[in-house]
């Protein structure tokens, strides 16, 4: 036997709380991009996604995330955002505003919602307003911005790198 052994899908435990962030997407164009958040929430034990619009998850993409993630849906997203909000959570979004903080000297706060903008607009001006904090993940090629599901996809990672049990 060599020096690693293969072990294929390593289940991780040892969440001492349910993770108390909240993916909440914009309207978007693409399923594809839901379905790729849904499928890395769920790998991340994240438990809430708010969806808007008339969009929806591919089973094959988002695969065993619905089993273990709820997905709600609403036309807008203003009022979900505005109840989190009096409720204790932290609204962040991810986009590059003219106060955007570099994702890599962000600190989540545990009860969080992430939002996640369109993959052509970002987040309209009357959901930015009510976020509390804007973060952004550095760029250092072309296209200036990562893809919706691409960029969500590492702030998940990096809610999970500072909050590992839960």
């Amino acid at each position: 036997m060599g020096k690693f052994e293969h072990q294929r899908h390593k289940f991780r435990t040892g969440l001492i709380q349910p993770r108390e962030l909240i993916i909440a997407c914009v309207p978007m164009r693409s399923n594809v991009n839901i379905s790729q958040i849904a499928r890395t929430a769920s790998a991340c034990a994240v438990e809430k996604m708010i969806i808007c619009g008339n969009a929806s998850l591919i089973s094959k993409i988002a695969r065993d995330a619905t089993s273990e993630l709820t997905v709600s849906t609403h036309r807008s997203l203003g009022p979900v955002l505005k109840k989190l909000k009096a409720d204790g959570y932290s609204i962040v979004g991810i986009e590059q505003t003219s106060n955007s903080q570099n994702i890599h000297h962000f600190f989540f706060k545990r009860r969080s919602v992430l939002v996640v903008g369109n993959e052509r607009l970002g987040i309209k001006d009357d959901i930015l307003e009510l976020l509390d904090e804007v973060i952004e993940i550095p760029v250092w090629g072309m296209p200036h911005s990562y893809n919706a599901a691409s960029a969500a996809n590492m702030a998940l990672y990096e809610y999970c790198r500072q909050f590992p049990e839960g």
